[in-house]
Parts: structure tokens; sequence; C-alpha cells
């Protein structure tokens, strides 16, 4: 592993509080938000980006700007890329790019300018395909990876993330904790089963879907949406859309080991009404994302894919007629050989 630390500039913290502040469904979340944004604006003495600030979300301070500008005045040169008057970041990191010679440092510059983007979620970003050492290509696919989910290619950007689990040293763009709540199919990864006590939503998630405890992942899920999908200015955008992919993967798992389930047991095993779950299975039988039917009348949903029995056994039936055509037609040939060499004899 490489012993190079990665600064993180810019800080990627600052524009998810910010995200937080103009979300009135977070106001839970406001003040520690609040206080957190500008301590960090002021640890990077960020006076354009504090000065761009709309007031109604974050009151400013005339005489904290006045400081902080004048520490601007004295140190630009050296504060270029912190002070985040983007163009004048990127066309620096541009000029820095034409002029350095080495393969490494020209990515580590590339990785620079694509932190900036993620900051102001610039879309579509441009990656590096040449090849570095082996520290700069694993925090490439963690990049690569967030930019995926962040346009909803969860199943490539999460086996890009996984690809980079278990040497993860992106830290600059995004810590281990929450680089651990962007992956899935974690079950059996030691080194995220070790931070899972650190994330016991996402444990819930896991084990219960696992073990088919249907009705505590319900919980796990909608507290999930409210503590890292709402809250996160990347996923937020694909709240729904993941809450409603992970309920259909969750109903897909219990009617794939029934033939039919009542409408009653069903709503028993998710922890809701059974109203609930005919609204729900209707509107995802109806767009073809569950293979089933609801019989209202008797209010039972019957599974219409081919279980293991369906499927076997005719494939079993066709394998034994198709032994039985070989033998009797290879009976035929060695009669008709047989018959050959005596009249050759």
């Amino acid at each position: 592993m490489s012993e190079e630390v990665v600064l993180p500039i810019p800080n990627l913290a600052i524009p998810q509080h910010l995200f937080i502040l103009s979300s009135p469904s977070l106001s839970s979340l406001h003040e520690q938000s609040k206080h957190a944004l500008l301590e960090a604006i002021k640890a990077d003495q960020m006076a354009p980006y504090y000065a761009s600030l709309s007031p109604s979300i974050v009151p400013q301070d005339a005489a904290v700007l006045e400081k902080m500008q004048e520490e601007n005045t004295k140190t630009l040169a050296e504060l270029d890329e912190r002070l985040e008057k983007r163009e004048t970041a990127v066309d620096a990191q541009k000029v820095a790019l034409e002029k350095t010679p080495g393969l490494g440092s020209r990515i580590d510059i590339a990785l620079t300018i694509a932190r900036i983007g993620f900051f102001w979620l610039d879309r579509p970003l441009e990656w590096w395909k040449k090849a570095g050492d082996w520290d700069r290509r694993n925090r490439l696919k963690v990049y690569k990876g967030l930019h995926l989910l962040s346009i909803r290619q969860f199943k490539r950007g999460g086996e890009l993330l996984l690809d980079a689990l278990s040497t993860f040293t992106a830290t600059e763009l995004l810590s281990y904790n929450d680089f651990v709540a962007l992956t899935k199919k974690i079950i059996s990864s030691p080194e995220v089963i070790q931070l899972l006590p650190e994330q016991p939503t996402l444990g819930d998630i896991v084990k219960n879907l696992y073990e088919c405890h249907y009705d505590k992942f319900f919980v796990a899920l909608a507290t999930l949406e409210q503590t890292h999908l709402l809250p996160s200015r990347f996923l937020s955008p694909h709240t729904r859309f993941y809450v409603r992919e992970m309920r259909i993967l969750a109903y897909n798992q219990l009617l794939q080991s029934y033939k039919s389930l009542t409408l009653e047991s069903m709503g028993q095993a998710f922890g809701v009404r059974p109203e609930f779950i005919d609204n729900e299975l209707s509107h995802f039988i109806s767009t073809g994302r569950l293979n089933a039917t609801i019989d209202k009348v008797h209010g039972v949903v019957e599974t219409t894919r081919m279980g293991f029995n369906d499927t076997i056994a005719p494939t079993l039936s066709l394998k034994s007629a198709a032994v039985d055509v070989v033998l009797k037609q290879g009976d035929l040939v060695l009669g008709d050989a047989g018959r050959l060499s005596r009249v050759l004899w």
C-alpha cells in the first residue's frame, strides 16, 4: 500500500452539508450541518465560496468574510485550489497537467480535477484510462464507482467499489465508513463485517434479507432511507428507485419459495397490512417486475414462474427420451452392420 497521503482538496464534506441545509425535509440535521459547514469554510479560508452562499441558508458574518478575504489576498497562489472558484481551480490544474511529465503525477492531477467535478456535481466526468501504479489504479476505481452510482448505474458502480474494497485508499474522496455504505453483496466480506457495528442499519438490512426476516428488513430499509439515502447529495435523487428495487428483491425472494401465498400471510411476513401488499404487488405485476398473479376473490398470490420441479422434470424427461432414441438407433446400426458383414464375407 502506498504511504502517500492524498489531501481532501476540495473538501467534499462541504457540499454535502450544504445539500442537507438546502433540504427542508432534513431539518433535524440543519443545526449540526450549519456548524460543520462554517467550521470547514473557516478552516480552508474559502471566502469566495462563503460569499456565494445564500443568506437564507447560511447567514453571513461580514467580519468573518473580511478576515478570510484578507488571508486570501496574502496567500492567493497557495490557495487557488481551495478557494473553489471553479474555473480558476480547473484551469490551474490543466496547466499543471500539461507541464507535468510523470504519468503518476498526471494521474494525481486528473483525480484532483475529478474531485472538483464531484464538488460541483459536474457531469459527465472524463476518466483517465491510462494505467499508473497500483494505488492510483485502485483509487480510480473508487472515483469511477462513485460517479456511476450518481448516474444510477448501480450494478457497474457497485462492482468497481467492491473491487477496491479490500485495498481502499481513496480517503480524500470519502471516508471508509461512507465507502462501506455504498457497497452491496457484503455478507462475506471481512473488511466490511468489521465495520458493521458502526453502521448498524446496513448490517440489519443485509442480515434480515439474508435470513428472510422481511418485517425487520422493511424497518431497516425505512431507516436507511432516512439516515443514508435522503441526506446524501449523490444518492438522494435515486432514493425512491433504490427503495423500490429493494422491495421488489424481497418480494421476489419470498415468492420464489412458494407456489402460492395469501395476501394476509405476506402482510404478516412484511409487517404491513394486506391492503398495502395488494397495492404494491398489483403495481409490480402490471409493470412486469414480479412473475405472479393475484386472485382477488380468495386473496391469494400465485407465482407464474416455473419452480424447481416444474423445470427439472421436463428436462429429465427430454433427456430420457433422447437416450432411448440413441439406443434404438444404435441397435439398428449394429444390426445393419452385422448383415452387411455377412454379405461381404
